[in-house]
């Protein structure tokens, strides 16, 4: 399946693609587009729109992108919930400092939008930060029950 969201990816539009790809669709296809061309892409191409204006699997009732694929495909795991809410407070500027993870995680994002500026090499490099911060909050949910 064809998945597209804007250019420039940062912290929603990296850790939406890495959801989509490890629990969603291992095959997925990403397009990255300037937001104003994304509707008639998506007409083009049937591709499934995400992180933008408007859509479905966007920003809605004080979610992030993340969220908002979390909810759509019913995913509970509560190591993704744990991300879920690093995201979100690294996504949404005026929740930053409502998770202690989430100033290093827009540092992160911004360093590699430096260093790899093509959005496709962003992601396929910032999917192991994904895949190793997954890791570390499924051992925080265990090792911190109560934490939501």
């Amino acid at each position: 399946m064809k998945w597209i969201t804007r250019s420039h990816v940062h912290v929603d539009r990296v850790a939406c693609p890495w959801l989509i790809t490890r629990f969603i669709d291992n095959e997925a296809e990403f397009l990255f587009a300037p937001k104003n061309q994304i509707d008639q892409i998506v007409k083009e191409t049937g591709a499934i729109p995400f992180d933008a204006p408007g859509v479905e699997l966007g920003h809605h009732d004080g979610r992030c992108s993340f969220e908002s694929i979390l909810l759509k495909y019913d995913l509970k795991d509560a190591g993704l919930l744990r991300l879920a809410k690093i995201v979100h407070a690294a996504d949404v500027a005026e929740d930053i400092d409502t998770d202690p993870l989430a100033r290093g995680l827009e540092a992160i994002a911004s360093g590699y939008s430096l260093r790899f500026p093509d959005d496709m090499e962003n992601l396929e490099h910032q999917f192991e930060v994904y895949d190793a911060l997954y890791a570390w909050c499924r051992m925080d949910v265990v090792n911190n029950p109560l934490v939501e």
